[in-house]
């Protein structure tokens, strides 16, 4: 199966992506991830005013068959979470660029994006998986 990877954003090479505008970050999981996850039951997402950590954990994904961790691309403060997806989590693979984003991070300073992926590298990547 073929997905779609938004030039816009850059991506993680655990399936995380990140759309920078201004100081805020969007960050979501790619279709890609999501396909290979299957349905999903269940996201777990911190709170706004959490601390995110470029790198860290900052919340997981659950599926039927796995539960994987989430790994932010940025490091800041959370100011909105998509708080619709606790009820309906299969946003996320109907939207995952749009309706289905997980947090806005107010991002800290000094961000730096050098360690991910264009949407071009990123393809390249899933199509060796």
């Amino acid at each position: 199966m073929s997905f779609e990877y938004p030039e816009d954003l850059r991506y993680l090479d655990s399936h995380e992506y990140v759309r920078l505008e201004g100081e805020i970050a969007t960050l979501g999981i790619s279709a890609f991830a999501l396909d290979q996850l299957g349905d999903i039951v269940f996201v777990d997402l911190p709170s706004e005013g959490d601390v995110v950590t470029q790198g860290e954990v900052f919340g997981n994904i659950e599926s039927v068959k796995a539960v994987e961790d989430l790994y932010s691309p940025v490091t800041g403060t959370v100011v909105e979470v998509n708080t619709p997806l606790a009820d309906n989590p299969e946003q996320l693979v109907e939207d995952p660029y749009g309706e289905g984003w997980l947090l806005k991070v107010r991002v800290a300073e000094s961000l730096s994006l050098d360690d991910t992926l264009s949407a071009t590298e990123y393809q390249l990547q899933v199509d060796g998986e």
